[in-house]
């Protein structure tokens, strides 16, 4: 197997990983856990499925560790092909990392207040749990910055479909706008979810043409030394 078609499966593999993790931790465990206005309620589901919780914890950390991996891989990949965009990804996709981290780091807290109370111990879960939403909520900054540069490095090396890097561009772009109209238009729920739905066309695209072809022939032709 050519080196190249190696590293792009690699960091296919690593940012489909990414991409699961996300959606069991942050759209499946923390929506059975997490009442919305009731901190009461918050507080229960956390001390009745502890477990739960700690596998949300887990799942997030995974998050932050494919992340990582997924931004180091993508600069590996493309790192030839434009050198400051593949940096891009990489400076921004950390960034993400960072910001899910943090969001972890509540989450346990969370959990350890819930099991150990102390003063308000609803209000304060809820608390944390809100603040981690937030930084999810604001973490959209990044998410979309990354796209980006990795879809102008799809267009600048020709290594993969052009349609491919205009979606991940838009897609990036409209991520970015879904952090700003998320706080400042209230009630904007179905504009927010429609704005990520470029983004999330754009990233399996890329998920599934980096596990299934690598990269174009255009690619192994150009840079038979990669690795």
């Amino acid at each position: 197997m050519h080196p190249l078609v190696r590293t792009a499966r690699t960091t296919g593999l690593l940012y489909l990983s990414l991409a699961i993790a996300g959606g069991l931790g942050f759209l499946l465990i923390r929506q059975r856990l997490f009442a919305a206005g009731d901190p009461a309620a918050t507080l229960a589901n956390l001390v009745e499925h502890e477990t739960l919780a700690r596998v949300g914890i887990a799942f997030e950390l995974l998050v932050v560790v494919t992340q990582a991996l997924a931004a180091a891989w993508f600069y590996r990949l493309f790192r030839t092909a434009d050198s400051f965009a593949a940096a891009g990804i990489a400076a921004f996709g950390l960034v993400n990392a960072v910001t899910i981290l943090t969001s972890a780091a509540m989450l346990a807290t969370a959990l350890e207040v819930a099991l150990a109370p102390a003063g308000d111990t609803a209000a304060t879960v809820q608390l944390l749990y809100l603040i981690s939403a937030n930084l999810w909520g604001v973490g959209a900054l990044f998410f979309g910055l990354w796209l980006i540069p990795m879809g102008w490095c799809v267009l600048r090396s020709g290594w993969m479909p052009r349609a491919l890097g205009w979606v991940l561009v838009v897609g990036g772009v409209a991520y970015v706008l879904n952090a700003f109209v998320r706080y400042l238009v209230p009630g904007s729920e179905s504009a927010v979810d429609a704005l990520t739905v470029p983004a999330t066309v754009g990233e399996l695209w890329m998920i599934g043409y980096l596990l299934v072809h690598g990269v174009g022939a255009r690619a192994r032709e150009e840079t038979p030394a990669a690795v």
